[in-house]
C-alpha cells in the first residue's frame, strides 16, 4: 500500500487548505482512513479518522474547524481545514489501517506534507 499526500503550503491564520491523500495497492474493504500531525518537538498526534463506513472522529483542537472526508471510489481521504491558527503548523500525515479484526490491522503511513500557518 502506498500513500502520497498532497496540498499543504503556507497560509495565513485565519485561512484555509485542503489536503489529499491518495492510497494504492491491497486496500481491504474495512479500513480507516486518518491523518495526523507532528508540530517540531512534539509527538505525532491524531488529527481526525474516517471509517469506510463514514464514521469520523476528530481530536478537540480541531472539532469545527477541521472536516475529514473520503471518496471510497478513489481511495482518497481529504481534510478540509478552515480557521487555521499557527498552532497548526505541523507535518501532516495520511494513515490508512486494512482492518482484520476489531481495530486491529495493519498501518500504512504517507510521507507527510507540511502546512505553516504564519502571516
Amino acid at each position: 500500500v502506498q500513500l502520497q499526500a498532497s496540498g499543504g503550503g503556507l497560509v495565513q491564520p485565519g485561512g484555509s487548505r485542503r489536503l489529499s491523500c491518495a492510497a494504492s495497492g491491497s486496500i481491504f474493504s474495512s479500513n480507516v482512513m486518518g491523518w495526523y500531525r507532528q508540530a517540531p518537538e512534539k509527538q505525532r498526534e491524531l488529527v481526525a479518522t474516517i471509517t469506510n463506513g463514514e464514521d469520523t472522529n476528530y481530536a478537540e483542537s480541531v472539532k469545527g474547524r477541521f472536516t475529514i472526508s473520503r471518496d471510497n471510489a478513489k481511495n482518497t481521504v481529504y481534510l478540509q481545514m478552515n480557521s487555521l491558527k499557527p498552532e497548526d503548523t505541523a507535518v501532516y500525515y495520511c494513515k490508512v489501517r486494512n482492518i482484520v479484526v476489531g481495530s486491529i490491522g495493519y498501518d500504512y503511513w504517507g510521507q507527510g506534507t507540511l502546512v505553516t500557518v504564519s502571516s
